[in-house]
């Protein structure tokens, strides 16, 4: 997926932080983690020369992400900053609906370091020069714009409950 790891995020955000105390907070919690798996983007074109997919690096291993969530929860509880769960929460479920969304039209190592499979719903295929132009115009974008438009009317129908005196 393309666009829609930063809608998707807002919409994780938005829902599970509903009704909360820090609703903003979780919402910002949400878009940082559903942008953090891309991140290694950076080693992959400055350091890596695009020789590996950045989807085999670590920060595209759900795993790694679910491991580190254990940890911050067991050092919270045992700091007793019960506060961060909900933030802890927001942030796994941002950034393993990225992975899901990436395993729609391109692999994720779902079990990795322990194997090297990659799996995804479909196989786009190459049919133009440019790469980016295969994925805008294969029928897995709409789930994109879909999304992208989910986010927009949530968004919105927020703006307007806020707005109203």
């Amino acid at each position: 997926m393309l666009i829609a790891h930063l809608p998707a995020g807002y919409l994780i955000g938005e829902r599970l932080g509903r009704g909360h105390r820090a609703a903003a907070g979780l919402i910002a919690t949400g878009l940082v983690a559903s942008v953090l798996p891309d991140l290694d983007l950076v080693w992959f074109y400055l350091v890596n020369d695009r020789q590996n997919l950045h989807h085999e690096f670590v920060f595209h291993w759900p795993l790694f992400w679910a491991a580190l969530a254990l940890i911050l929860s067991l050092i919270s509880k045992g700091l007793g900053w019960r506060q961060a769960f909900p933030f802890i929460g927001v942030a796994l479920a941002s950034l393993l609906l990225h992975m899901v969304l990436d395993s729609v039209a391109a692999g994720i190592g779902w079990l990795m370091p322990f194997s090297d499979a990659q799996i995804n719903l479909v196989v786009v295929p190459a049919r133009y020069d440019w790469w980016v132009q295969s994925f805008v115009l294969h029928w897995t974008f709409l789930l994109e714009l879909a999304i992208c438009g989910w986010a927009a009317f949530v968004f919105a129908r927020n703006r307007r409950q806020v707005a109203r005196p």
